[in-house]
């Protein structure tokens, strides 16, 4: 007989650390989570995870791997989900062998999402199983079931977005629509506007100091000098707040609903209402804090200056868009035989008042070509967060009726039986007679719930600074090319104003509040 060698055994690790003769458990985790950031949905999020973590634990073939749960999060996309993309994490490092969560639209609410994932963690040799639904991607021989149901979850979602849009709709028909954020100088109480009157004194200042003659940089500065707080924090006010201050209709007591809109179909947006959709205009909502008289003057001023502003603007698209970072103070231009710079009016006037020099309108033209293809290769990455995080601010508006809430319950579980018949139809458990039949019935039921919503506490109050962020955004997804040369087009629709901070460097102010510098 030969010598024998022993190979010594591996030391075992992880899932496979078990004797030889006992069955290895699969690692189990659970996702779970909420839509919203209401009590009521907080307490089904701490609910799933108590549920979750006993679920599994109690399993004697089960090991259990966590609980991964995003809390307050939409579940239209997978890219605001921390929680849920550090669980794909995870399966790829090889931690967990199963997912169980409690259905598809908790799991994904995009069919595109949801068959990327399960892809993904099917090729990882990954299983989920949807508890609501009872599917188990174990099981599963056709990928179509996964398509169908990502596209009940999509549809799901859609049809609570457009049940809410709907609601807000008849509410501005009928003036009972409340607000769910208070211009500056007034209060909510009860969804309604009351006086804040320490604001309402600077609101009329605002008004005051533009009437004699004060311009809206002029202003800003001002208030940013007397350290002004805009709803009870910092504030750092710029010309555009005051401006949409001074056009703000609320400070004669009216109101003007649906100056934006949420677009209907996925990923959804609010965008400004440029007459797509009705706009719904109201008198004498709650009390003034200026008279129309004084509002009405202010409007005529505001019109001119804008005619004036445009024609000017033909022959010069830098006037009155530079300013001097020393004094504040308005640049002008002067011309020569070789060349036209933009000159501080105070230091021109006297150059001891004010120590900034003139800049090359070659170099202004320059800067802003450097600056704005910077911001082409890189704006999803600076604008798309700002707006987002702006955008969280206004998903705080859904109503506290439980009344409503309640109706919304009932038509979302109207549309799980009706995602369940569509799942026995397309496994042939169902003809297509009896599947109308059925559907047609439950279709009815949700027509009748949803003429019973006739309360919806949720306001269309205008974010000037979203609004333009949107707009900023879509400039820049609508550009294909690399700016060459300097286009007035270009930078009449992005920047707001200029300061010179130095001879060397420019800080450009674009619509949306974005402050950028560029070195000269």
């Amino acid at each position: 007989m030969g010598n024998v060698m022993v190979i010594p055994a591996k030391r075992q690790v992880g899932n496979t650390a078990r004797q030889q003769d006992a069955k290895p458990k699969l690692r189990v985790a659970a996702y779970c989570r909420v839509s919203t950031d209401s009590d009521e949905q907080a307490t089904s999020y701490d609910a799933q995870v108590e549920h979750y973590t006993e679920f599994i634990q109690k399993n004697p073939e089960w090991e259990f791997a966590g609980i991964y749960a995003d809390d307050g999060i939409s579940g239209t996309n997978t890219q605001k989900r921390e929680d849920f993309n550090r669980m794909i994490d995870d399966c790829e490092a090889g931690n967990i062998d199963m997912i169980i969560t409690k259905s598809i639209s908790r799991f994904a609410r995009n069919t595109k999402d949801c068959l990327k994932n399960i892809r993904e963690l099917k090729s990882l040799g990954i299983t989920v199983l949807f508890e609501k639904e009872n599917i188990d991607t174990a099981d599963m021989t056709d990928e179509m079931m996964i398509t169908i149901m990502g596209g009940l979850a999509q549809e799901e979602s859609t049809s609570i977005s457009q049940n809410l849009r709907w609601s807000i709709k008849k509410r501005m028909e009928n003036g009972t629509i409340k607000m769910c954020k208070a211009a500056f100088g007034y209060k909510l109480v009860n969804g309604e506007l009351v006086l804040k009157e320490d604001e309402a004194e600077i609101v009329r200042k605002i008004f005051e100091w533009y009437l004699s003659g004060a311009g809206t940089t002029q202003i800003a500065n001002k208030l940013n000098s007397m350290a002004v707080e805009k709803y009870g924090k910092e504030c750092h006010w710029t010309s555009g707040t005051v401006c949409t201050m001074l056009k703000n209709e609320k400070y004669i007591g009216d109101q003007l609903f649906q100056k934006r809109y949420t677009t209907s179909v996925l990923p959804y947006k609010r965008v400004y209402n440029r007459g797509e959709h009705a706009k719904y205009y109201y008198s004498q909502r709650h009390k003034p804090i200026i008279t129309r008289e004084v509002f009405y003057k202010v409007q005529k001023i505001l019109n001119e200056q804008k005619k004036a502003h445009k024609g000017f603007q033909h022959k010069h698209i830098f006037s009155k868009k530079i300013y001097c970072g020393e004094c504040g103070t308005i640049y002008k231009l002067k011309k020569s035989k070789t060349e036209a710079c933009w000159v501080c009016r105070n230091h021109d006037y006297d150059s001891a008042s004010c120590s900034m020099k003139r800049v090359s309108e070659r170099n202004i033209k320059s800067a802003f070509v450097k600056l704005h293809n910077k911001l082409l290769y890189n704006y999803r990455q600076i604008l798309t967060p700002l707006a987002v995080n702006l955008e969280r601010v206004n998903l705080k508006s859904l109503s506290n009726n439980t009344d409503l809430l309640e109706i919304h319950k009932q038509i979302a579980k109207l549309k799980e039986q009706t995602h369940v018949l569509a799942r026995l139809k397309t496994k042939g458990f169902l003809d297509e007679a009896k599947y109308l039949e059925q559907t047609t019935e439950l279709n009815s039921k949700t027509a009748k719930l949803q003429t019973e919503i006739k309360k919806l506490n949720v306001s269309d109050e205008e974010d000037e600074t979203l609004e333009q962020l949107d707009m900023l955004i879509g400039y820049f997804e609508k550009r294909q090319k690399l700016m060459v040369e300097f286009e007035e087009s270009a930078f009449e629709s992005i920047v707001d104003k200029i300061v010179v901070k130095n001879q060397n460097e420019l800080e450009f102010h674009l619509i949306g509040g974005l402050e950028l510098a560029e070195e000269i």
